[in-house]
């Protein structure tokens, strides 16, 4: 079954579901196959706007620690590809791009909601970048998006704390941007709303934005960004993802 499934909506809306039962955990595979399908609605031209949706009761949980702290060393560089290349995709996406945060978005779960360009998230929900404390720092992607879009305070704060915010917190600090109960319905109709935009301009105006962040992780990827010499984990990293695991 794929773990990425897209339902279209009137308005030329396609709502992009995150389909990896029972929390999203990220993998190799799960990234590659979100990359591709964001490639795919980018060349749609009835396309208008993209919605990413869970639904679980978690937007994404991050890796699966259990199965992460066994990674050989290709492993470990097929998921820093995956984790580059599947959130660039939807950071340089040219189309308005919506996430419904339903529930937590946790570590690399949570780069679903910075690399879109507006963000509707449940007052439950809870945000952080656990990564710190599982002993794993940032590939190039997740790490120049999270600079692109967070305040240095912020940045500081999620990144060196490892400790996740709550909702309101994360409005506060423009992570969010609504705050609603019903995060699908609202999310389709901010959505609705950026598709009504010229769609050249708002591709324009997007790389803008977001095209030095964009050029300077694909340099880095072609560098090897994907392939970290030694790997991705450093001496700490199988014992702080066992002991996070408890």
């Amino acid at each position: 079954m794929s773990e990425v499934l897209v339902t279209m909506h009137q308005g030329g809306l396609a709502e992009l579901v995150l389909n990896r039962a029972p929390v999203n955990a990220l993998s190799a595979p799960f990234l590659t196959e979100f990359a591709a399908t964001i490639a795919k609605l980018e060349q749609n031209q009835t396309v208008r706007a993209i919605v990413l949706t869970s639904p679980f009761k978690v937007l994404s949980a991050g890796l699966d620690l259990k199965e992460a702290q066994h990674f050989d060393i290709p492993q470990q560089h097929a998921i820093v590809r995956g984790l580059n290349e599947g959130f660039l995709a939807l950071f340089a996406c040219p189309k308005p791009t919506v996430c419904a945060v339903n529930g937590a978005a946790i570590a690399g779960g949570l780069f679903f909601v910075l690399g879109s360009d507006l963000r509707v998230v449940s007052p439950k929900a809870r945000l952080g970048l656990a990564e710190v404390r599982v002993g794993a720092d940032f590939p190039v992607g997740p790490m120049e998006i999270a600079r692109a879009t967070l305040s240095p305070d912020m940045l500081r704060r999620l990144m060196l704390t490892g400790q996740p915010i709550d909702a309101q917190t994360a409005h506060a600090a423009g992570i969010a941007d609504v705050l609603d109960d019903d995060v699908h319905t609202r999310a389709l109709a901010e959505a609705r709303a950026l598709a009504q935009i010229p769609p050249v301009t708002y591709a324009k105006v997007k790389q803008q934005v977001r095209g030095a962040t964009i050029a300077l992780i694909g340099n880095e990827i072609a560098a090897g960004g994907n392939a970290p010499d030694g790997g991705w984990f450093n001496s700490e990293t199988r014992a702080a993802m066992r002991a996070m695991i408890g």
